[in-house]
C-alpha cells in the first residue's frame, strides 16, 4: 500500500508542478499560518496536519494547533478542512493509526472541550467523521514544553514522545512508552545517545527500524535540523548514534519528517512565510523530468532546459495561487534588480498561475505579485551563487475582503524606535496602491511587540509606529478617514515569546480591512 502512495504522490509531483517544482502540490495547504506535523493516513488518500495560529482554530489566533486535513483528488490535494470534534483550545496533532482509530495528542486538553491526559484515540465513523476521543491512561505521563511531536509503531505496541518531563537531560527529550499486557507503561528516557542539552523534536517511526527527530543540540545545517537513528535489537530502549539527514535540511527550521518507501513529509521555514510549510522529498531523477514540458488544465508550460542557462544565470519559477484555495487568481507578476540607484525590470512568463523568470546570480531582486480582487505582495530574494540552477517561490494571494488581515513583514523600523527604514517603502506602497484602486476600502492598522522590556514602553512605541505608517499612507494620498490605528504593545502575540526565532515574528504591523 505504501508504494502505491509513492506512486501517487510521484504522479502528482509531475502533474501539477512546474519543473519538478515538488511542494507545489501542498500549495492549497500551505497558509500564513505555521503548518506542521504532516502524517498520511493509511490508504494515502487523506493527509492530516496541525495548524497553529488560524482564526478558524477553536481557540482562534492564539490556538497553538488544531488538526486539519485535505484528501487526495483528481486534481490533487483539496482545499484543507479543520477536522470536527478532536481539537480544543490546546496543540492538537495526529500520531498514528491503529485499526479504525486515530490515536492524538492533545497537550494536557482538560478544563476545554477535550478531557485528556495528553493522549486519546478516537474511533473513524465515517469519511471523514471521528468520535469524541477517549484518554489513553499512561503512567506518570507528563510534559511541560508548549512543543509536543509523537509516532506510533507499525505493529501498535510503543509510542515515541518528545516530552520535557522527568529524566529531561535540559529542555525536550525522546521518550518512549511500550505496551505491556495491554497496558502502556511509564514513559522512559532514551538516554544521551540521543537527547541532548537542548530540544529533541517531533520523534517519528518508519518501518520501526529508524527513529527520525528534529534537533538542535547535534549540530548540522541551521537551527533545528532532522537525524536519524537505527534501532538495535528487538527493544525499544537501545538506539545507535543520530546522523544528520543532509539531503533536506537547510540552514532554517526543519520539522516532522514522516519517511515513506518512496518518498518523505516533513516542514520547513526555508521558502515559507517564515512559519513551516508542508514540504516532499523525492529522490526522483528531477533533472530528467525537469527538461520536460508539463501539461496543465490543457495548457502547455514553456519548456526550460537548465543547459540554457548560463554560467551565472538561475531559473526563478513558482505557483501563484489563492489562499483561501478556491478563487481563481490571474496575477501579474514582476521581477525587478536592485542596487544602490536602481531597478531594472526582468522579462518574466506567465501561464495561467505559474510563473518563470531567468536571473543573473549574485544580485538581489524584488519579486512583485498583483492579481484584480486581490492583496498584492512583495518579497525580496539575494542570489550569492549560482551553484542551484533552480529556485522557487510560491504566492498565496488574500483576497480583498470585509475582515482579511495582511501582516505587513516587510515593514521594518530602527531599533526601539518608530522611525521607518527605508527598505519599508515599496510594501507600503503595495498598500497605497491598494487603497488607491479601490476608493471605499478602508483599513484598520495596528502595531504590535514582543514581550520584551516595560509592558508601558512597549504600548507607546507601538502606537508610534502605527502613527508612522498612518502618517505616510496620508502623505501619498490617502484620506486620513480611511485609516485608523492602534497599539497592542506585546498583549497580542502569534508566537512564543520565549523562543529566539520565534519571538521577531511578534514584531510586526498588521492591517484588518
Amino acid at each position: 500500500m505504501i508504494k502505491k502512495i509513492s506512486l501517487i504522490v510521484y504522479l502528482l509531483v509531475v502533474v501539477h508542478t512546474l519543473s519538478l517544482a515538488q511542494n507545489n502540490i501542498f500549495r492549497k495547504l500551505n497558509s500564513a499560518y505555521d503548518e506542521q506535523n504532516p502524517i498520511l493516513s493509511p490508504d494515502g488518500q487523506t493527509l492530516y496536519f496541525t495548524r497553529s495560529n488560524d482564526p478558524n482554530n477553536v481557540g482562534g489566533e492564539r490556538d497553538q494547533g488544531d488538526i486539519w486535513f485535505s484528501q487526495l483528488g483528481p486534481t490533487g490535494w483539496t482545499t484543507p478542512q479543520r477536522a470536527r470534534k478532536v481539537n480544543s483550545y490546546d496543540y492538537n496533532g495526529v500520531i498514528g493509526f491503529a485499526d479504525n482509530k486515530v490515536i492524538l495528542h492533545n497537550h494536557y486538553a482538560t478544563g476545554s472541550l477535550l478531557k485528556t491526559q495528553g493522549i486519546s484515540e478516537s474511533t473513524q465513523i465515517g469519511s471523514n467523521e471521528w468520535s469524541e476521543p477517549k484518554n489513553i491512561s499512561i503512567p506518570y505521563f507528563k510534559n511541560l514544553s508548549r512543543y509536543f511531536g509523537g509516532s506510533l509503531s507499525n505493529d501498535g505496541q510503543a509510542i515515541v514522545f518528545s516530552l520535557e518531563s522527568y529524566d529531561t537531560r535540559g529542555a525536550e527529550d525522546l521518550y518512549i512508552s511500550v505496551k505491556e499486557g495491554g497496558k502502556w507503561s511509564e514513559p522512559k528516557n532514551l538516554g544521551d545517545v540521543l537527547n541532548t542539552r537542548f530540544q529533541e523534536l517531533t520523534p517519528t517511526f518508519y518501518n520501526d527500524s529508524l527513529l527520525y527527530f528534529a534537533s538542535n543540540g547535534h549540530g548540522g545545517a541551521g537551527s533545528t535540523d532532522i537525524f536519524v537513528a537505527q534501532r538495535k535489537g528487538d527493544g525499544w530502549y537501545d538506539w545507535s548514534t543520530p546522523v544528520n539527514v543532509e539531503k533536506i535540511n537547510t540552514e532554517g527550521r526543519e520539522l516532522g519528517y514522516r519517511q515513506y518507501d518512496d518518498f518523505a513529509i516533513y516542514t520547513s521555514t526555508v521558502n515559507s512565510d517564515g512559519y513551516g510549510d508542508i514540504k516532499l522529498y523525492t529522490e526522483a531523477d528531477s533533472d530528467t523530468l525537469f527538461n520536460q514540458a508539463v501539461t496543465q488544465d490543457n495548457i502547455t508550460i514553456s519548456e526550460v532546459k537548465e543547459e540554457e542557462l548560463s554560467e551565472n544565470e538561475i531559473l526563478l519559477y513558482g505557483a501563484v495561487t489563492s489562499s483561501d484555495g478556491e478563487s481563481e487568481v490571474r496575477p501579474d507578476v514582476s521581477v525587478k534588480q536592485k542596487d544602490k540607484t536602481i531597478l531594472s525590470g526582468i522579462k518574466v512568463n506567465v501561464n495561467e498561475d505559474l510563473y518563470t523568470a531567468t536571473l543573473k546570480s549574485p544580485g538581489t531582486y524584488v519579486v512583485t505579485v498583483a492579481a484584480p480582487g486581490f492583496i498584492a505582495q512583495q518579497e525580496s530574494v539575494e542570489l550569492v551563487s549560482a551553484t542551484a540552477k533552480k529556485l522557487q517561490m510560491n504566492f498565496a494571494l488574500q483576497p480583498i475582503a470585509v475582515g482579511a488581515r495582511v501582516n505587513l513583514k516587510n515593514v521594518l523600523f530602527k531599533q526601539s524606535k518608530a522611525e521607518i527604514i527605508d527598505t519599508s517603502y515599496p510594501e507600503l506602497n503595495l498598500v497605497v496602491d491598494l487603497m488607491k484602486e479601490n476608493p471605499s476600502l478602508k483599513i484598520r492598522l495596528e502595531g504590535h511587540t514582543d514581550n520584551r522590556g516595560l509592558a508601558k514602553h512597549n504600548l507607546r512605541l507601538s502606537k508610534k509606529r502605527v502613527q508612522a505608517v498612518e502618517d505616510y499612507l496620508v502623505s501619498k494620498g490617502i484620506s486620513s478617514g480611511r485609516v485608523k490605528g492602534k497599539g497592542f504593545g506585546g498583549s497580542k502575540p502569534i508566537a512564543d515569546n520565549n523562543d529566539p526565532e520565534l519571538r521577531k515574528l511578534n514584531r510586526r504591523v498588521e492591517f484588518t480591512i
